[in-house]
């Protein structure tokens, strides 16, 4: 049986036997923001910051305790009608060192099972790529599986469908779009393999680079009691092969599939996320540039104490873990049979005051194991981070 298989077998025995949770699906998350209204104005306005320190070392030689200020964000949301709403969202990172435009979408609701979206929208792969404001995690870095497997944040130029359907206890939510898609860079790159973070382009907002969308969607079933869990899945050709509608090379296409989970056993938050991806490369440099990925993670937060504190009378501090695996390159050498390696392991832990919920203080201890395509020894990166981030 495929790894995938075991998780997946897992998930369907495990996830009925989950606690109880909010009814707010991962398909919402996008309007579960503090916004502030401006006078009698239809614009509101809201956004969230986030700072850092950083002390890690590898192999036992360390670059010494930095800080940075890793991102300050700004949403703009508007009623139009009762049935119309627009949102955006500007990030910078790292100061001005990166200005992203994230979200700028528009939502036609006939129904709530019948939503029309067009603009820049969060491309529906996995949850967390959908659910990603920092002031929402524990933990400071995002999961491997969501940065290194997806290219989380992926946001895209697109437009297509969503709605929800309600039924008892239960929600079932679906997404689908077509999209712009990945580019060349999900091979030529600097990184040395198959990396579909460079995938990412901004002209990917102005044009396809190769007159093809991809298609993409997720579907999910959210209980008010046991929770969500969601399948997604994105299809695109990534690669140039067509100029001014002329054919130039062979069509090469990216696959992600993804599930993902969440749920509560009494206080104990459950969240999880696996995604699976396949890739045509050329077959000359297939065994250096993975043509099949996959990662995961799995983590726990349980609150220890409830007290009043900064003004609020139930201010929480929490503690989790968090362990994560990616493979960038599965298989193995044609000419020995041996394994092809190529991939990190590590292991997090997490205390946090949060006074509000919509503010955190958080302090982690990261610990990564990095092994080189050959399977040598395991380069040891770990280190600890104390970090803030707020809506506002």
């Amino acid at each position: 049986m495929q790894k995938h298989q075991y998780i997946l077998a897992f998930l369907v025995i495990a996830f009925p036997l989950l606690g109880q949770l909010d009814s707010t699906s991962v398909q919402k998350e996008v309007y579960n923001r503090p916004f502030i209204t401006i006078g009698k104005s239809p614009v509101a306005i809201g956004g969230y910051l986030e700072g850092n320190t950083n002390y890690f070392s590898e192999d036992g030689v360390s670059e010494g305790l930095t800080m940075e200020m890793r991102r300050f964000n700004i949403f703009l949301f508007s009623t139009i009608s009762s049935r119309i709403k627009f949102l955006s969202e500007l990030e910078f990172e790292h100061g001005t060192e990166e200005i992203a435009l994230e979200t700028a979408q528009v939502d036609f609701e006939f129904t709530p099972a019948i939503v029309f979206r067009a603009g820049v929208i969060l491309v529906p792969i996995g949850a967390f790529n959908q659910n990603h404001d920092s002031p929402k995690w524990d933990f400071i870095e995002r999961p491997l599986v969501a940065t290194e497997i997806i290219p989380t944040t992926l946001s895209d130029i697109g437009f297509g469908l969503n709605g929800s359907i309600f039924q008892n206890k239960m929600i079932f939510t679906y997404d689908f779009y077509l999209v712009n898609g990945l580019t060349d860079r999900v091979i030529l790159n600097d990184q040395g393999r198959t990396f579909l973070q460079n995938g990412k382009s901004e002209e990917r907002f102005a044009e396809d680079n190769n007159g093809s969308p991809a298609i993409t969607g997720r579907i999910a079933l959210r209980h008010l009691r046991w929770g969500e869990l969601g399948i997604s899945h994105y299809r695109g050709a990534y690669n140039s092969y067509k100029i001014e509608g002329e054919p130039v090379d062979e069509r090469r296409n990216v696959h992600i599939t993804a599930i993902d989970f969440n749920s509560k056993m009494k206080k104990l938050s459950i969240n999880g996320e696996f995604a699976f991806n396949r890739i045509d490369v050329p077959e000359n440099i297939s065994e250096i540039f993975g043509s099949q990925q996959w990662g995961g993670y799995l983590e726990m937060m349980h609150p220890i104490i409830q007290t009043p504190l900064l003004g609020s009378r139930s201010a929480t501090i929490n503690v989790g873990v968090r362990a994560e695996r990616v493979d960038y390159n599965k298989g193995s050498f044609s000419a020995t049979g041996n394994k092809i390696y190529d991939e990190m392991n590590a292991l997090a832990f997490a205390i946090s005051l949060r006074p509000t919920g919509d503010t955190v203080i958080r302090a982690n201890y990261r610990h990564h194991w990095f092994r080189d395509i050959l399977g040598n020894a395991a380069v040891k990166n770990a280190g600890f981070q104390l970090g803030v981030a707020t809506y506002f």
